[in-house]
C-alpha cells in the first residue's frame, strides 16, 4: 500500500443511517453455481426496494464485466475476486445501503475476511448459505457450465474440478435449503431473520 495517502473522514455511518432511516449492512449469499443465489438476491432486492429500503445487488457474473474483468478462476484470482467484493460491499454498507452480494465465494477464509472487514468498521454482515446438493445444481445447470466442466472444457470449476472445492459455511446466520421451497420462501427466511434481530421493520418507520 502507498504511504503518501490519508483517509478523509466525512459523514459518519451513524449520520447516514439516521438520514436514510435504515441500517447499512451486507447480506452475503454464498452457494454452488446454479444453487439459486442470484434469483433469491434479485427478489430480495425488489422486496426491500418496494418497502422503501435502499438496497443494491452485487452479482458474481455482472461484477466480472467491469471491476473484476481482469480476474480468472484460478485459486488466487478467486481470492482476489472476493477480497474486492468484500471491500466494495463494505463501502455500500457504510453509505447506509443494504448491499446484497451473490457470489459462489467458495473459500471459508475469504468469507471470514469479508465479515471481519465489516465488523471492524462496525457494520452488519449476514451470511446466507443457499444450499443444494451438487446433483440438483447439475440437473438445473441453466448455463451448461457443469456439463462443460465434466467434459474438461471449463477448468477450475467449483465443486467439480480437482483443486476447486466449495467449503460450506459452518454457522451462517441464515440457511436456505433451496432444493425445496420457492424463491419467495428464501426471501422470507432472510427477511424474517432481519426482523427478528431488529435490523429491519416492516413497514419502514
Amino acid at each position: 500500500m502507498a504511504t503518501n495517502i490519508t483517509w478523509h473522514q466525512g459523514l459518519t455511518h451513524a449520520e447516514r443511517t439516521t438520514y436514510l432511516r435504515q441500517p447499512g449492512l451486507t447480506i452475503w449469499l454464498t452457494g454452488l453455481s446454479a444453487s439459486g443465489k442470484s434469483t433469491i438476491a434479485i427478489a430480495l432486492e425488489q422486496h426491500l426496494l418496494h418497502n422503501s429500503y435502499v438496497s443494491y445487488r452485487l452479482d458474481g457474473d455482472n461484477i466480472r464485466f467491469g471491476l473484476n474483468k481482469d480476474l480468472g478462476f484460478s485459486p488466487s484470482d478467486r481470492v482476489e475476486n472476493i477480497r474486492r467484493i468484500g471491500e466494495v460491499s463494505k463501502l455500500f454498507a457504510d453509505s447506509g445501503t443494504i448491499a446484497i452480494t451473490s457470489f459462489i465465494s467458495p473459500y471459508k477464509a475469504d468469507r471470514e475476511l469479508a465479515r471481519k472487514l465489516h465488523e471492524e468498521a462496525g457494520l452488519g454482515f449476514v451470511e446466507v448459505h443457499v444450499d443444494v446438493p451438487i446433483q440438483v445444481a447439475e440437473e438445473r445447470d441453466p448455463k451448461g457450465l457443469y456439463k462443460k466442466a465434466r467434459e474438461g472444457i471449463i477448468k477450475d470449476f467449483t465443486g467439480v474440478s480437482e483443486g476447486a472445492p466449495y467449503e460450506k459455511p459452518e454457522s451462517p446466520e441464515v440457511y436456505i435449503d433451496n432444493s425445496k421451497g420457492s424463491v419467495e420462501d428464501g426471501v422470507k427466511k432472510i427477511v424474517d431473520y432481519l426482523v427478528e434481530k431488529g435490523v429491519l421493520k416492516f413497514p419502514k418507520v
